[in-house]
């Protein structure tokens, strides 16, 4: 691949990759419009867009790499000021998020500078979940928030629940863009990358020798092994991406892979649109108001009217109770 010979996927594409000679493969990808209405639509403190979004990236990185009809959920529960970030990827482009946080808790964090992820979110769970869709069974694999950035909780979840060497990389920006009207306007953006040792390949890898009686504890990190030399390659050269390099619109996904990959040869397979896309309906809603008892029908009705918004997008739907009560 030959960044000036090649058509550039832009932004809201993940573009999936393959570096042969290094048994590696992985996605990239930049979010930006998508991202930007996500995180405008709530107006989330910055904080907490920040964070969201990043959290947006991972899961269109994991998503994506679903071969079935189905959907990957991200989901954090914490006792930190924002207590819980959901995001949900249906399968093949779709992705939704929003985030939960304790305003007056939120305040406090910001003027006392304890911003960091790992504040924001405190102690917690992380829960990934593989959903294939009816009549199947889920998959749920469970991270504990123990003071770790989402790149770090993310490399946990597959050293713990795949045995996957992986490695991933995540940035977010608010970029200063010229809108229509040729005023400055602020625009979100985020980038990440994720690469992975393939498990077709064996993973060549030897315990140190160690003293008589003791043997490695497979709690601890990677310690007590030595990495095969392809793997230590792929994550020298990702270590030296800059959390601008994600972000840039100039840079791109492709040119990224080539300036990290070209030595070894890097090819890319057709990108993967994603879409801002809930999947929420009036009528979706109105099957579940059908559920609620006549006690819980009126209990929901403010000035006349039952009002439902959509935690995810926003969108608010109005009911008629005498839709849900019983008929006299």
């Amino acid at each position: 691949m030959r960044p000036d010979e090649y058509i550039f996927a832009g932004d809201d594409a993940v573009v999936p990759f393959q570096v042969a000679e290094l048994d590696a493969r992985g996605r990239a990808v930049q979010l930006g419009p998508t991202l930007d209405d996500i995180l405008s639509r709530h107006d989330y403190p910055e904080p907490v867009a920040k964070l969201l979004a990043e959290a947006i990236v991972l899961t269109v990185l994991l998503g994506t790499s679903l071969k079935f009809d189905g959907k990957f959920i991200f989901q954090s529960q914490s006792d930190g000021p924002v207590d819980m970030l959901v995001v949900d990827f249906r399968t093949p482009n779709s992705v939704r998020a929003y985030a939960r946080y304790d305003e007056e808790r939120l305040a406090e964090a910001i003027a006392e500078h304890r911003i960091s992820q790992e504040e924001l979110m405190g102690s917690g769970t992380l829960a990934l979940t593989v959903d294939q869709g009816e009549y199947t069974q889920r998959y749920q694999g469970i991270v504990a928030l123990d003071g770790s950035n989402l790149e770090e909780i993310a490399k946990t979840y597959f050293r713990q629940s795949e045995q996957i060497p992986t490695d991933v990389r995540l940035s977010v920006a608010k970029l200063i863009e010229r809108g229509e009207d040729g005023r400055p306007v602020e625009q979100w953006r985020a980038g990440g990358l994720i690469v992975q040792f393939l498990p077709e390949s064996e993973l060549r890898m030897r315990q140190r020798d160690l003293p008589a009686g003791d043997a490695p504890n497979a709690d601890e990190d990677d310690d007590n092994l030595v990495e095969d030399d392809d793997w230590a390659e792929v994550k020298a050269l990702v270590a030296t991406i800059e959390s601008s390099e994600l972000t840039d619109p100039q840079v791109g996904a492709e040119r990224l892979l080539y300036r990290l990959f070209h030595e070894r040869g890097v090819r890319v397979f057709d990108a993967v649109p994603v879409n801002d896309d809930c999947s929420c309906s009036r009528e979706k809603i109105a099957g579940v108001l059908s559920g609620f008892t006549a006690e819980e029908i009126t209990d929901s009705i403010e000035e006349g009217k039952i009002s439902v918004t959509c935690e995810f997008c926003s969108t608010q739907y109005e009911f008629d109770p005498a839709e849900f009560l019983p008929k006299n």
